[in-house]
């Protein structure tokens, strides 16, 4: 009996001990991981005072430690660096010789009327058709009716007098005759000097530039911003055209090319007062050439060509105004020489520049425009480039309106 008590009590034991090992076991995998260890707050440094954990997460980017320089005390402000340099003024092309330079371009668009001419007094028996089709081709270039007419019969009594006509000839005719018409007796110099004004003081060179947006006006004072500036003139530009979205912010960036400053005011803003204020600012700068981008106007709105007079108006109460240049689209032909009109009868035209001439064959634009207006073609726009604004050079035109 005490045996059979024994075993029980063995038994019983056992079950319990399996039992409580189950339930341990159990007990551990549900458990969950202790919490972590509180983070160590850091040391405080020099200058600091210790404060709760955390608070190193609220220094400000001041009191962090950069990587390999020293320590610096709390509240102290790490220097900014230096700003970027400025880009370096770029140095434009010389002026002189530009269009010998841009010839071949110039070629290439006109060499057809040159050309022109050249096959058709070439032509064995010229009969009055010939004729007709020479003054035709004239016509087409847009010479003009009254120089086709004169050129055509200085042309019939040449080649009467000639007899034979071989081709160098003809080219040496052509070339005298077309020289004739082009002019080079005109003074196609830039009027930058300095003058004295009411008060007696130096003022700079005044150049206004005016004309119908669309034109490539505000390009073109830019870019003769760099033809000053390759002369050697240091410049102040006025960005007048304040009714044309961005044309300032257009103008800013040709001066800031060449180191040259623009005065700007409120879109919309008065242009004579700008135009007013650059002037200013070019004599008290001592600058050499104050260069004015007009606002651009419509020929046919009588209210906004007298603004443009009162813009004259206005700035010549600093000194008289050396320049007033007429940018054309030669592309326009004779629209162009409408628009001339208008604003000669405005303001006095002192020069002309012809834009886009490269990329239209009506070379006789030259001869019809100045004939119109009296005044002579200045400078000449003969692409896209920032140095493709060249003086106006009579021979070079010519020479690229015949071809070699």
């Amino acid at each position: 009996m005490d045996i059979i008590v024994i075993v029980i009590a063995i038994a019983v034991v056992a079950v319990l001990a399996a039992g409580g090992l189950v339930v341990g076991s159990r007990r551990r995998k549900q458990v969950p991981p202790p919490p972590p260890a509180p983070r160590t707050p850091a040391e405080p440094q020099v200058g600091e005072e210790a404060g709760e954990p955390g608070d190193e997460q609220r220094r400000t980017i001041e009191e962090v430690d950069l990587p390999g320089e020293p320590e610096a005390a709390a509240g102290t402000v790490v220097a900014e660096p230096p700003p970027p340099a400025a880009p370096e003024l770029e140095v434009p092309a010389p002026a002189a010789g530009r269009l010998v330079r841009l010839r071949a371009r110039l070629a290439r668009s006109q060499n057809s009327l040159g050309k022109g001419l050249l096959g058709l007094l070439s032509r064995e028996h010229l009969d009055e058709d010939t004729w007709e089709e020479i003054e035709d081709t004239l016509l087409t270039a847009d010479v003009g009716v009254q120089p086709t007419q004169e050129l055509v019969e200085r042309l019939r009594e040449r080649v009467k007098v000639l007899g034979t006509r071989t081709p160098e000839e003809l080219r040496a005719l052509l070339r005298e005759e077309l020289l004739a018409l082009v002019g080079t007796e005109a003074d196609r110099t830039l009027d930058t000097a300095e003058s004295v004004g009411p008060e007696g003081a130096e003022v700079p060179g005044i150049v206004l530039v005016v004309g119908v947006n669309g034109t490539g006006k505000t390009t073109t004072t830019g870019k003769l911003a760099r033809v000053l500036v390759a002369d050697g003139k240091s410049v102040v530009l006025g960005a007048a055209d304040t009714f044309r979205a961005a044309a300032a912010d257009q103008l800013q960036t040709w001066g800031e090319r060449v180191g040259a400053r623009t005065v700007r005011g409120p879109e919309g803003g008065d242009p004579a007062s700008v135009a007013y204020d650059a002037v200013k600012e070019a004599i008290d700068e001592g600058a050499d050439v104050a260069l004015i981008d007009t606002a651009g106007r419509l020929h046919t709105k009588t209210g906004l060509m007298d603004e443009l007079g009162k813009v004259k108006r206005v700035v010549e109460k600093h000194g008289p105004v050396g320049e007033v240049l007429l940018v054309l689209d030669a592309t326009t032909g004779q629209n162009g020489l409408v628009q001339a009109r208008v604003f000669a009868e405005v303001v006095d035209i002192t020069g002309l520049v012809l834009t886009k001439l490269d990329g239209t064959a009506k070379g006789g634009i030259v001869i019809a425009v100045q004939r119109e207006l009296g005044v002579p073609v200045k400078l000449v726009g003969l692409g896209e480039g920032a140095d493709d604004l060249a003086p106006f050079e009579p021979e070079a035109f010519v020479d690229a309106l015949i071809g070699d």
